[in-house]
């Protein structure tokens, strides 16, 4: 197994489907259920990032596939969803076509047997529900505000414009990040499953889109997650200022903030809903745009990171926030399979049959890794997984370094993850995800996921000592 999948490859892709705005004919992929399964863990509960704060009765789960150098996002619908295979697919191939720089691009699906599947371009800062709402200690600022009401404007504008005038449920979940920070909306929206024998691409006409906007104005507004059935009466009988997010301690513009007040207003009224279109939208909010440079959520996050106090983390810690891969290496080296005895029991038959068939082949692996021979460790230790039912997760972590060594990172967190559902709260197996994860430029996920290690470290820690005393 050679290292031929590199992060520049990973960035060239990434950087030609940022270009891809324009509409262009790409043929979607269609995707074998075994290897989205293979994707995604099996679809493991590790991997949704779906939320269940709306009306999302489907789930999505974040993938890697290797062969599209990153990492994916995977609508998984519900069964008996889209009876007609051929339907779906041309739903799929409908949506595939939309392309542009405020809606998340879809790739790929798949239909085998009953299963009916979207993929999509993993978007790695979350939505904007999570960013709004569930973040205590970060609060978004206006600029920013005002920035992701107008993108989604954008989005939208264009959807209408390329025949999709509806869209399923917008809302704060809806939006998301880009890895540069900018907002975008989820494709998987465009599609429904069909009810009532009817095909239908979304639940509601384009009056409703527009209410719906007016909700997540209402949400940018206050920075409060409210059902859309209440935004009318929280909007109704009350000035801009009593609604405005006190998070925000004053800093914003009345002038811009009392605009956006009377255009959720407008999206809220019956009346004057009727009236509005999505390019309204857009008209009214593309005068706000006045910074040039606003404030991205990588950035936030990077930042965030780096506040990370090096003297409450172990030296593993300390390694994987510096992305010190030979210190790594060496903590690596000199702990063995030291933490796989919480996990991992044989019989005195199971031992004997992997000494006689496959610890040879591991201990080839292990003199390799210490070598730093990285792409024979690999090996060695493929073919050591390939050939037993229960794994060492410390062989799937070795596996892991190697793979970053060998510009890998895809790979890397895959088998961060296969380390996780061993021994599910193993620090290293969180820190290598983590390493990982900042190698393809997921910083929000990299930040989070290093913080969960630590955590997890100092859980066990305490746990030693208690046994001890």
């Amino acid at each position: 197994m050679g290292c031929c999948y590199s992060l520049s490859a990973m960035e060239d892709r990434q950087e030609q489907t940022h270009q891809n705005h324009g509409g262009g004919d790409q043929p979607l992929t269609k995707f074998s259920f075994s290897d989205l399964n293979m994707a995604t863990n099996n679809f493991g509960p590790e991997n949704i990032v779906s939320e269940t704060g709306d009306e999302a009765s489907d789930i999505v789960y974040r993938g890697v596939l290797e062969s599209h150098l990153g990492l994916i996002a995977v609508k998984k619908f519900k069964n008996m969803a889209w009876p007609d295979p051929k339907q779906f697919a041309e739903e799929a191939e409908r949506v595939g076509k939309l392309r542009h720089r405020r809606v998340v691009n879809l790739i790929g699906y798949c239909c085998d047997g009953d299963e009916r599947l979207l993929v999509a371009d993993f978007m790695p800062n979350d939505t904007l529900a999570k960013r709004l709402f569930h973040r205590r200690n970060q609060t978004m600022e206006w600029s920013v505000r005002l920035k992701v009401a107008y993108s989604i404007a954008e989005a939208l504008d264009h959807c209408s414009t390329e025949g999709f005038a509806s869209y399923n449920s917008l809302s704060a979940y809806t939006v998301l990040f880009h890895e540069n920070g900018e907002a975008c909306l989820s494709c998987f929206g465009l599609i429904k499953e069909i009810k009532d024998n009817q095909r239908t691409t979304g639940s509601v006409n384009p009056e409703s889109v527009i209410y719906r906007f007016g909700t997540v104005l209402v949400n940018l507004l206050s920075g409060m997650q409210i059902p859309p059935s209440h935004a009318p009466e929280m909007i109704n009988g009350t000035n801009v200022n009593d609604l405005m997010d006190p998070k925000l301690e004053g800093n914003f513009s009345t002038a811009e903030a009392t605009v956006v007040f009377k255009l959720a207003i407008q999206c809220l009224q019956h009346s004057d809903r009727e009236s509005l279109n999505t390019n309204d939208l857009v008209s009214v909010l593309e005068p706000l745009q006045t910074r040039t440079e606003v404030p991205s959520y990588g950035m936030l996050e990077m930042r965030n990171h780096e506040k990370v106090s090096l003297t409450q983390i172990s030296p593993l810690g300390e390694a994987c926030l510096t992305m010190d891969l030979t210190a790594i290496h060496n903590i690596l080296v000199k702990a063995g399979y030291e933490d796989d005895k919480e996990v991992t029991e044989f019989s005195f038959e199971e031992w004997f049959q992997e000494v006689k068939d496959l610890q040879d082949v591991r201990k080839r692996g292990d003199d390799a890794f210490v070598d730093q021979d990285f792409k024979t460790a690999i090996d060695c230790y493929s073919q050591f997984i390939e050939g037993r039912k229960t794994v060492y997760p410390s062989v799937y972590a070795r596996r892991s370094l190697c793979h970053l060594f060998c510009n890998q990172p895809e790979r890397a967190l895959r088998d961060g993850m296969h380390a996780q559902s061993v021994f599910s709260d193993w620090p290293t197996a969180f820190y290598l995800q983590s390493v990982a994860l900042s190698k393809i430029n997921m910083m929000t996920d990299s930040a989070d996921i290093l913080k969960e290690a630590a955590l997890l470290e100092a859980k066990r820690k305490k746990q030693h000592e208690e046994e001890k005393s």
